[in-house]
C-alpha cells in the first residue's frame, strides 16, 4: 500500500512538471542533472543485467543491495529532471531528450509509472536467485526501452 501511495504521489507531483526548483536552474544544468540521475540508473541496472544475462556471477546479497538502490533512484521526485526548455532541440549536444517528453508528459509519466511498478517488483524477488531475478530485470529493461524508443534520441 505505502508503494501505491508513493506512486500516486509522484506521479500527481510530475503532474505539475517542472517543479518550482527547475525554473531557478538554468536548461544546461536541468540537462546535467537529468543525465546524471540516468547514470546512476544505469550503474545499478548493469550491476543486475550482467548476473540476469550470466555476464557475472550471481550474487544474492549484491543483487539485493542493486536493486535496494535502484528503488531509491526510482523513488525520487524527477518532474524538475524534465523542465520545459532542456530537450535536444533547446540545447543541441547536451542531452538527448526528445521535445516530444513536453508534448506528451502524460506519456513519460505513464512509462515511468510502469519503471517504478518493475523496480519495485525486482526489488522484491532480486535476492531470491538467478532464476528470480532474470525475469525481473527483463520487465525493467523492457520499461527503460519503450521509453527510449518514444523520448530518447539516439545521438546528441
Amino acid at each position: 500500500m505505502r508503494k501505491l501511495l508513493l506512486s500516486t504521489v509522484i506521479a500527481a507531483t510530475a503532474a505539475t512538471t517542472a517543479a518550482t526548483g527547475a525554473f531557478a536552474q538554468s536548461a544546461s544544468d536541468v540537462a546535467k542533472a537529468r543525465r546524471a540521475f540516468y547514470t546512476l540508473v544505469n550503474f545499478e541496472m548493469a550491476t543486475l543485467g550482467g548476473m540476469a544475462q550470466g555476464k557475472v556471477d550471481y550474487d544474492a546479497d549484491l543483487a539485493s543491495q542493486s536493486a535496494g538502490d535502484l528503488m531509491t533512484l526510482a523513488s525520487l521526485h524527477t518532474a524538475d529532471y524534465f523542465a520545459p526548455g532542456s530537450s535536444n532541440e533547446d540545447i543541441p549536444g547536451e542531452t538527448r531528450a526528445k521535445s516530444d517528453i513536453w508534448d506528451d508528459m502524460e506519456g513519460l509519466q505513464e512509462k515511468g509509472m510502469a519503471f517504478y511498478q518493475a523496480v519495485a517488483d525486482l526489488n522484491e524477488v532480486a535476492g531470491n536467485g538467478l532464476e528470480a531475478l532474470q525475469p525481473a530485470m527483463g520487465k525493467v529493461g523492457g520499461t527503460c526501452k519503450a521509453c527510449h524508443d518514444d523520448f530518447r534520441a539516439k545521438d546528441f
